[in-house]
């Protein structure tokens, strides 16, 4: 069996803002130093149709499909692990996750963070409750019900559209940069922001 400290699922903006976000704490947090970090992707993003003008941090009309390819790149370089698979049923408890994908890989996660999108939750075994999405601008669609953290259950978060937020990619990311600062929050026991700087600033 596979194991992790963190397991991601939905590889769209959110989940890699969120892979990163943790990754990226492993040279600030003694406890994240050696912290295993996987994202698990069916490959079905809404990226993948859009195409960008009004996102500042790249060129404006850049394709959602090579802009995604890039993020998978920038996260991979940080030591993130990428699994091309489907999660059907996750159980456990806080701290032991046992997630089983449709390849029949089974993986061992202490945190999870959900980010699959609004279209539909389908994960079978989580305590997890599923309302209509409040900002959607299309009826029919889902998130999880969420806590002030983004948190669905006991060690479970959720980012991006299935937390609620609205459908740009901007919001997106930072839908998944907070739902690892809030999980990190938790492991520290106090508020934690993660910051790169340049040296002499």
């Amino acid at each position: 069996m596979r194991e992790v400290d963190f397991a991601i699922v939905g590889g769209g903006p959110a989940g890699l803002a969120a892979a990163a976000t943790l990754a990226s704490a492993r040279v600030h947090l003694p406890f994240m130093e050696n912290a295993k970090i996987l994202v698990v992707d069916e490959g079905n993003s809404d990226l993948k149709r859009a195409v960008l003008k009004n996102f500042p941090a790249a060129e404006v009309g850049i394709e959602g499909p090579k802009l995604l390819e890039e993020m998978k790149r920038r996260v991979k370089d940080l030591g993130v692990e990428l699994l091309n698979d489907k999660v059907v049923r996750i159980e456990g408890t806080d701290g032991n996750f046992v997630l089983t994908t449709g390849g029949g890989e089974k993986i061992r996660a202490k945190k999870l963070i959900l980010a699959t999108g609004f279209h539909k939750f389908e994960i079978e075994g989580l305590p997890v409750e599923v309302i209509p999405h409040q900002k959607a601008p299309r009826p029919g669609k889902v998130q999880l019900k969420v806590d002030e953290k983004q948190k669905a259950a006991p060690g479970v978060y959720a980012a991006g559209l299935v937390a609620g937020a609205q459908t740009m990619v901007a919001t997106a990311m930072g839908s998944g940069t907070e739902a690892a600062l809030n999980l990190l929050s938790e492991l520290a026991g106090k508020p934690l922001v993660v910051h790169d700087v340049l040296r002499g600033r």
